[in-house]
């Protein structure tokens, strides 16, 4: 019983930070108690993480939320991307790119 040793990270791997995550989580949450999505997955590769929300289980995602750190000096590593896969918003922060799926679920939750 001697030394521990620190689970060793990939390099190759982005991920989100949980700060990140518990931000996506947290609307993901509140976009399934309004009833409007069902599941998600995530992608966790060499160039990107991305987040994808479903309606249903057996379809194109709704949302896909992707962070590409290499984008970060350019026009900002997150990415909306709609069900078509069209660019709804790109941004530096997480924050302003969710804005899109905030004000959504504030129609839903008003209706």
């Amino acid at each position: 019983m001697g030394t521990v040793a620190p689970f060793p990270r990939s390099a190759l791997q982005v991920g989100f930070d949980r700060g990140e995550l518990s931000r996506i989580l947290d609307l993901y949450g509140r976009m399934v108690s309004a009833g409007h999505w069902r599941d998600y997955a995530m992608d966790l590769g060499r160039d990107a993480a991305i987040f994808s929300a479903f309606r249903r289980t057996a379809e194109n995602p709704e949302f896909r939320i992707e962070k590409r750190p290499s984008l970060r000096n350019r026009q900002g590593q997150w990415t909306l991307f709609g069900q078509g896969g069209v660019v709804l918003r790109r941004g530096h922060e997480l924050g302003p790119v969710l804005a899109p799926i905030e004000r959504r679920l504030m129609k839903l939750v008003a209706e």
